[in-house]
């Protein structure tokens, strides 16, 4: 059963204050938990999307903040269980100050090794003079497979069918028509 559906279940949890549901929730009951969840959950967006401006992050600080909550208050962790509103508080100040470092780390590594991150630039920059005597020196045949292959993104299964092919006729025919274009490009060099 999940949230909602305990809370409808259990209409005394939705009277009780904060401290004894936190306390039926170190004990088990999973309709205290449900309604702390409910009463909580909305603070925390709250607090994330004011602090971070963003819906997915702050929805996930509230799964991130309230998890790590119930699991405090299950172990022992929190010393007034009446006060658990305020440890959310603290515990959402704090996953929000670690998102912020986190991001600031991220974007000075960023800043300093980004640019060795990038791709390096290709040896020998494509040159379309060379290749489109090449390409119109192939077959129809092999221009439509090398075309396919590599600018429709294409499988050896989907081209076999398209053209009437075995998959096998086709890799063969792929793997000649590219060696035939590497030759070229190399004697036009």
């Amino acid at each position: 059963m999940g949230y909602a559906g305990a809370v409808m279940a259990n209409p005394e949890a939705i009277a009780a204050p904060d401290s004894e549901l936190a306390q039926r929730l170190v004990a088990g009951d999973r309709d205290a938990e449900a309604e702390l969840y409910r009463r909580l959950a909305p603070r925390v967006r709250l607090f994330g999307l004011r602090h971070l401006r963003d819906p997915s992050a702050a929805d996930d600080l509230v799964q991130d903040v309230l998890m790590t909550a119930f699991d405090s208050l299950r172990a022992g962790k929190v010393r007034d269980a009446g006060q658990i509103a305020s440890f959310v508080l603290g515990t959402s100040r704090m996953a929000v100050s670690a998102l912020r470092r986190t991001s600031r780390r991220r974007q000075e590594l960023l800043d300093l090794y980004g640019e060795a991150l990038l791709p390096a630039p290709p040896e020998s920059p494509l040159d379309a003079g060379r290749l489109t005597p090449c390409l119109a020196a192939l077959s129809e045949r092999e221009r439509t497979i090398v075309a396919l292959s590599f600018y429709a993104e294409r499988g050896s299964r989907d081209i076999a069918t398209e053209l009437g092919m075995s998959e096998a006729n086709v890799r063969v025919a792929r793997h000649r028509a590219l060696g035939r274009l590497r030759a070229c490009m190399e004697q036009s060099a």
